[in-house]
């Protein structure tokens, strides 16, 4: 029996365990990124550490989230990553170099080696044909030291890809219809592996779209192969000796297939508040809107922006409609600006923006109240804009820059002929933005140096035989981590410093939880299916530990917000009877018996609401080493303990 490319990569790979799904696998990482609202934290537990020098083949810290300087904390962790980069051996692509994603997959990314990246979207680098995966910024810290990386085996999704895209369908048009199909809570435990004639009629940064919108799945990672249109895209990087061909056997045998006939696309978009909420722009109908975002890890590539150019050249932005256009690399800008086409996008009237993630994560750009936002990013859930009623689609560039000229949701093929794109045989290289670390012994003088408004990582404490709290907060499914731990400008300067960062969890769903966590001294919080899907961001689960959360209990998790609650030494459980999540209510007094038992040895806990007397079967899906982490209090005094 054959093997598909990503059990390919994973046995190359793997330190220890078995490739049976759902079984715990440890991996050995090659490469690892950060970013910055998750960077300092991550920096933080890597220093805690007492490791001299990264163990990776290649680490790099990006700059790209906090972008917006207004006070003094952006700065201050920017610096601080820089120096624990140049002191550790990690590169540092410095502000305005361009997304994580974007530059790792040009400049960095290597077919058939791992990643691991404390952003949901690390997945992005399986365009290239890497098995590149998201997490958590301590487990991050512990590849960075050279240590393991655990999952639970994934079953592999194969999506077989036929044909080829009619004019005006894009590869964002691809992955919206995966996501109808599958839902955001349809690639838990799953590595979504794309094959068929269709792979071959796409580019690197269709392939790269993609991938990273597969994080919007829940999907462990997705992945494409690496072939001749992959040695293609290296050699234009001027990295032609990073090329490996690599691809499934003849034989594979996948655990589900799901044939998308590509002809048969149409312009999709996924409506207000969550990306598997997927429609046909047509069938939306021509819709008012008032903003238009062009940009992130999702569509920011040369490709894309030279689409979009092409659409708004001559034309200009209709005056309802407010055009902001982030390119997500310098090189990407830089091309931008020598071929004309950036001058084509501001003579048609769009605000051009840095090289970041910019309004993707909030910083920035939030619409208009009850505005109407088109954007080619890949979450529109709920505030996540900034602007709490605000309506967000997420949409192809092709259908952005139309709507955009028309002033209203617009299907891309009432324009007529598609532009041809030819994209260049080589890119621009010039990696100046791109600071390499000093050398051992340059580091061993340099100081790491740290700013007033960062904080120390917040610690568990052992694992106790009996919880009784209260249930300090009810929510229902798919609560988000940007729900838990909101982003955006106000919020993510405060990152590296959990007690300020605390005052707004959970504020999308109840302002008053943080004060009522303070007062009843913690709790625990219960939760509908599919909790913590979303971002790989450990605040979700590092601020739920400050305020004295002890267990989260809920129908399902999502895979990253699982893995983030036990580094924190929180206990994640599960309803064994999804029904009894209605027979608790906020406020119950809730009580946990024999729970380090339960931990220590068993699959099951009991849970006694005390206040009606019910007892209720909780499932602890649990591997041994997980066990021993929530026993330690989490995963630094584990760690410390071993």
């Amino acid at each position: 029996m054959g093997l598909t490319l990503a059990q390919k990569i994973i046995k190359e790979h793997l330190v220890c365990g078995e490739m049976i799904p759902g079984k715990e696998i440890g991996l050995r990482i090659d490469q690892t990124l950060t970013q910055d609202a998750t960077g300092t934290m991550a920096y933080l537990q890597f220093e805690a550490m007492n490791i001299d020098r990264v163990k990776t083949e290649l680490s790099v810290a990006y700059i790209d989230h906090n972008t917006l300087q207004n006070g003094f904390e952006n700065a201050d962790d920017h610096r601080f990553i820089q120096s624990v980069a140049q002191k550790r051996g990690i590169r540092f692509s410095r502000p305005g170099n361009g997304i994580c994603h974007q530059v790792h997959l040009e400049r960095f990314g290597i077919p058939g080696k791992t990643l691991l990246g404390s952003d949901s979207h690390t997945p992005t680098g399986g365009g290239i044909g890497m098995l590149a995966m998201g997490a958590g910024g301590l487990d991050v810290a512990v590849a960075m030291g050279g240590g393991t990386y655990y999952i639970p085996m994934p079953t592999i999704v194969k999506v077989e890809l036929k044909g080829k895209l009619s004019p005006w369908v894009a590869a964002k048009d691809i992955i919206l219809e995966v996501l109808r199909i599958m839902s955001v809570k349809g690639g838990v435990g799953k590595i979504i592996e794309y094959c068929g004639d269709g792979v071959k009629t796409l580019s690197v940064p269709e392939r790269a779209t993609i991938t990273n919108m597969g994080a919007e799945l829940g999907a462990t990672t997705s992945i494409f192969p690496s072939d001749e249109i992959t040695k293609n895209f290296l050699a234009a990087q001027n990295r032609a000796d990073a090329y490996t061909p690599l691809s499934a056997d003849d034989d594979a045998v996948y655990d589900e297939t799901i044939v998308i006939e590509l002809d048969k696309l149409a312009p999709l978009a996924a409506m207000p508040h969550m990306p598997d909420n997927v429609k046909s722009v047509e069938e939306i109908g021509k819709i008012d809107i008032d903003q238009v975002c062009i940009g992130s890890c999702t569509n920011s590539s040369l490709f894309d922006m030279l689409k979009v150019a092409a659409i708004l050249k001559g034309k200009t932005v209709a005056p309802n409609v407010s055009l902001s256009i982030a390119p997500g690399s310098k090189q990407v800008l830089t091309m931008l600006a020598e071929n004309g086409a950036l001058a084509d996008m501001i003579a048609a009237g769009a605000r051009i923006l840095e090289s970041a993630c910019g309004p993707c994560i909030g910083m920035g750009q939030s619409p208009n109240s009850k505005g109407v936002s088109l954007r080619t990013f890949n979450r529109n859930f709920e505030g996540r804009s900034g602007t709490a009623d605000a309506g967000v689609y997420l949409v192809s560039p092709e259908v952005a820059a139309a709507s955009a000229i028309n002033g209203y949701l617009t299907d891309p093929r009432t324009l007529g002929e598609m532009p041809e794109i030819i994209m260049p045989e080589k890119f621009l290289i010039n990696d100046n933005m791109v600071l390499m670390p000093d050398s051992c012994e340059e580091a061993s003088s340099r100081t790491v140096l740290y700013g007033p408004n960062i904080k120390s990582v917040p610690l568990g404490r052992a694992l106790e035989n009996t919880i009784e709290a209260k249930a300090v907060l009810k929510v229902g499914d798919n609560i988000t981590t940007d729900h838990i731990m909101p982003a955006g400008a106000k919020i993510l300067p405060y990152r590296s410093n959990v007690p300020y960062l605390s005052k707004f969890c959970f504020g999308v769903c109840d302002t008053e939880f943080p004060d009522r966590c303070k007062k009843e001294g913690g709790g625990i919080i219960i939760g509908g299916a599919n909790y913590g899907q979303g971002s790989s961001r450990e605040h979700a689960a590092l601020v739920p530990l400050y305020l004295g959360v002890r267990a989260v209990i809920t129908k399902s998790f999502a895979r990253m917000h699982k893995a983030n609650l036990i580094n924190s030494g929180i206990i994640p459980l599960t309803f064994k009877n999804p029904d009894d999540y209605e027979k608790i209510s906020q406020s119950d007094i809730l009580m946990l018996k024999n729970i380090s038992d339960a931990v220590k040895n068993e699959n099951t806990a009991v849970l006694l609401n005390k206040t009606t007397g019910e007892e209720f079967i909780l499932e602890l899906e649990l591997s041994e080493r997980a066990r021993n982490i929530l026993l330690a209090g989490g995963m630094l005094n584990y760690t410390a303990n071993n």
